[in-house]
């Protein structure tokens, strides 16, 4: 074993222990796209597989930052180690996320049983970080039981959320008129608990009812859950203890049906897919790039005399699969 494997691993079984900073050095070297940080990753998946990951998403100004900072201190309580992963806007200068994570949630930055890391989007549609997924396979890996992901909040496009996280808590509040048509749209649908937030404003009520009306409305779910609507006033941490246990109810409702291990497996065999399908196109143009009939196929699909479905099955019959 060479002094570069033998540094890898010790590095891994740091991570693994659970210090921080070495995980945190791992996942700027996946945010780098560095060969370096798969190879280690690789080493850390038998380790993944227990964080239980609940996803927090919603239009802006509904208070998902203090409702997560309220959140992670509730799961401290009863002694469970979080971490968090907050989704930023990008920035269009530097393309890093415009928040910081001590500012968003400071009061937790001492805590050594909460570790919390932006990350900006970077463009990637879908609400999410291109590079959540091995974020929280790290956060797994060092022993994060409860692992939160709160979403840039912009709209149905979220919904992606809801195929990574076990449990998806979607926010609104008061006063959000045609949000919530928006929220039939995409949003509605995938969570697993709704939340009215900023509830001691007029007309949590109503938003409430309203809610639950649209339920009604909801094709039944095949697992068998209630989605409940919960009121919460983040700031006064009122409903906070309800909605954590809800979390954990939710939870073991997945547990109990087999659910939780099937969504877990579900997301990384799309993953896996995924990935094949990228090495699988890469070896295919480089295979094929200096052939006759590729670039016959590009200068007519660049002159517009073919399009690119037809482009595309004709290359596609030249390999047998």
């Amino acid at each position: 074993m060479n002094y570069k494997d033998c540094d890898m691993k010790n590095r891994v079984q740091r991570i693994i222990r659970g210090n921080q900073l070495a995980g945190a050095r791992l996942i700027r070297l996946l945010e780098e796209g560095d060969p370096q940080g798969i190879e280690m990753l690789k080493l850390l998946y038998p380790n993944t597989g227990k964080g239980y990951i609940v996803g927090i998403t919603g239009p802006p100004g509904s208070g998902k930052s203090t409702l997560v900072n309220s959140i992670i201190g509730e799961f401290r309580q009863s002694g469970m180690k979080v971490a968090v992963v907050a989704i930023d806007p990008s920035s269009p200068i530097s393309g890093g996320a415009l928040l910081g994570d001590r500012i968003r949630m400071r009061c937790h930055s001492v805590d050594d049983g909460v570790f919390i890391r932006s990350m900006a989007t970077r463009g990637h549609l879908g609400g999410l970080s291109r590079t959540a997924r091995e974020t929280v396979l790290v956060l797994d890996a060092m022993g994060y039981e409860v692992i939160i992901i709160e979403t840039v909040g912009v709209g149905q496009d979220e919904v992606e959320i809801a195929q990574f996280a076990h449990t998806s808590a979607v926010v609104s509040l008061p006063g959000m008129g045609d949000e919530i048509q928006v929220m039939k749209a995409g949003l509605l649908e995938i969570g697993d608990i709704l939340i009215v937030n900023k509830a001691d404003q007029p007309g949590a009520d109503d938003i409430v009812a309203e809610l639950q009306l649209m339920l009604t409305m909801k094709p039944t779910s095949d697992s068998g859950w209630q989605t409940p609507v919960l009121k919460t006033v983040a700031v006064k941490n009122q409903g906070i203890p309800e909605l954590v246990d809800m979390f954990q109810r939710h939870r073991r409702f997945l547990i109990d049906t087999g659910i939780f291990s099937e969504h877990s497996f579900k997301w990384e065999f799309l993953f896996f897919k995924k990935r094949v399908m990228e090495l699988a196109a890469d070896k295919i143009f480089d295979a094929i790039s200096d052939s006759s009939a590729y670039q016959v196929i590009i200068e007519d699909l660049k002159n517009r005399k073919i399009d690119p479905y037809t482009a595309a099955e004709q290359l596609s019959v030249r390999f047998k699969f």
